[in-house]
């Protein structure tokens, strides 16, 4: 196992599946499979693995299929200390000599940007497949190549191994590289005011990236300098960031018409999150847009979260903080952000920002929050699934919104756990009201027939809680209370 080089955070994980699979001692080829939204750090983890265990590393562009192979020949060239390219008939004939490298010892041989080939020959996974085989173990294996394709067009990787893909039923290893979690990006921004850091994820993410490459290293000093790092970096005209929420769309090589996705995009980030919503915002009839939403589903910018006790509905929900913000606060004000006002619009964006951004983000963090971390207040009976529910009051004639339901497993013939039901407010003192509102939830899905016994009422709040809850909290071993030091791990919690 490499030693993970101290420049890569993190990702320990990641770095240990793909070191045990570089290094893996079968004595024959075998083939892994990593993708994951843009920058989120795959081709700095790949590069520093064939830097750690000398292996190849091939980062494919845009181009035609002759002119990738020729550069693939190149850069096989360099990496063997050949003075001129490799001259290719073909990539069968490439991939024959590919094979040939690791000679008696595992060796990691990475094609970066798999989809530019795919897009240029389509052929090459069907050649890939039968170069797998014939060097597999049903023919005793006659490479000790480690080749692992990596990819950020989700949509396309997907079909690699789907269906009646060539190389469906060949990788040993299928890595997808998630964004940073909301800790580890405060721990990697150097934040430690858990107030700041919400308020910086909100914005950023856990996009690595964004953190050195987009914004030069500056990073809010303070919760006291965030509105000016925001005008300085996120609206600033003149940094890389400043386009990103436009440009992450446009990447996306499944997308036809843009004008349509962001009109989709900023549906949902205004709010309207079911399909029907969605359609009555952007004009359209709720058939029409089915394309476009599983389009974005499959590039990994919409997520589609089903509600937890009304089968058939489902919310969406923007992938990335930072489309997010662009739909909901930059996109209303192109013209005048172009203008170079950031001050101005960051000035009348504030409660925007707080409703629209803030709220619905730190709903998201409470509910990685419970799925990571509730274990330790929800008991060990396992946690089935983590999502917003809505629950209908008949006597009341409404309906009980819960923003972080916490269910645990699924068993035919039993009734199911309800592990947490809990309430998100970022800007809100929370009082016994909203502990009323959920104990009430709780009686009306006991009466629905779920098991509710050892149910935990969490509230979670960015601004705090009256005394009264409090002590409410103190007295009664079901209530739990959720600040933000407990949401980044600094605190204690209320029981």
């Amino acid at each position: 196992m490499a030693h993970k080089p101290d420049h890569v955070f993190g990702r320990d994980e990641e770095w240990e599946a793909l070191t045990s699979f570089a290094t893996g001692s079968q004595p024959e080829v075998a083939l892994g499979v990593v993708s994951g939204r843009r920058r989120q750090g795959k081709t700095f983890l790949l590069k520093s693995l064939t830097e750690a265990l000398g292996g190849f590393y091939f980062e494919a562009t845009e181009g035609t299929d002759i002119e990738l192979l020729r550069l693939f020949g190149m850069a096989l060239a360099r990496h063997t200390g050949s003075p001129v390219g490799y001259p290719f008939a073909d990539w069968r004939d490439a991939l024959v000599f590919f094979f040939s490298l690791p000679g008696d010892r595992p060796m990691p041989l990475v094609i970066d940007e798999f989809p530019y080939l795919m897009k240029a020959n389509p052929a090459i996974p069907s050649i890939l497949k039968q170069e797998i085989d014939l060097r597999g173990r049903t023919h005793r294996g006659s490479s000790n190549a480690r080749v692992l394709i990596c990819g950020s067009a989700l949509s396309v990787m997907g079909r690699v191994l789907s269906g009646q893909a060539p190389l469906r039923g060949r990788a040993r290893l299928e890595l997808v590289v998630q964004p940073l979690s909301y800790r580890e990006s405060a721990a990697f921004w150097g934040i430690s005011d858990p107030r700041l850091a919400a308020m910086l994820h909100a914005i950023v993410g856990g996009t690595p990236a964004y953190r050195d490459e987009f914004v030069a290293g500056d990073r809010p000093a303070s919760a006291g300098d965030f509105d000016a790092w925001v005008t300085r970096t996120v609206l600033n005209r003149r940094t890389s960031l400043f386009r990103e929420g436009r440009y992450l769309l446009t990447e996306e090589s499944d997308i036809r018409d843009p004008a349509l996705y962001h009109s989709v995009l900023s549906a949902v980030a205004d709010g309207n999150n079911t399909w029907g919503g969605i359609a009555g915002h952007i004009g359209y009839r709720s058939s029409d847009i089915a394309h476009p939403l599983n389009v974005l589903e499959d590039c990994g910018l919409l997520v589609k979260e089903k509600d937890a006790f009304r089968s058939g509905r489902t919310r969406y929900r923007i992938a990335e903080p930072l489309i997010t913000f662009y739909q909901a606060i930059m996109r209303p004000e192109w013209a005048d952000l172009s203008l170079g006002l950031a001050e101005e619009v960051w000035r009348r964006s504030s409660q925007r920002f707080i409703s629209k951004v803030m709220g619905p983000h730190f709903e998201t963090l409470c509910r990685e929050y419970a799925l990571r971390h509730g274990r330790a207040h929800f008991g060990e009976g396992g946690i089935g699934e983590v999502s917003a529910g809505t629950v209908a009051d008949p006597a009341a004639r409404s309906q009980i919104d819960v923003d972080i339901a916490v269910l645990g497993p699924a068993y035919p013939g039993e009734p199911r756990a309800i592990r947490s039901l809990g309430e998100a407010k970022w800007d809100k003192v929370m009082d016994l009201r909203h502990l009323t509102r959920l104990r009430r939830a709780r009686d009306l899905l006991s009466a629905k027939g779920y098991d509710t016994e050892g149910t935990v009422l969490a509230c979670y709040s960015g601004a705090g809680f009256t005394e009264t809850l409090r002590a409410e909290a103190r007295h009664d071993p079901s209530v739990l209370l959720v600040d933000l030091p407990t949401l980044y791990g600094a605190g204690s919690r209320d029981r």
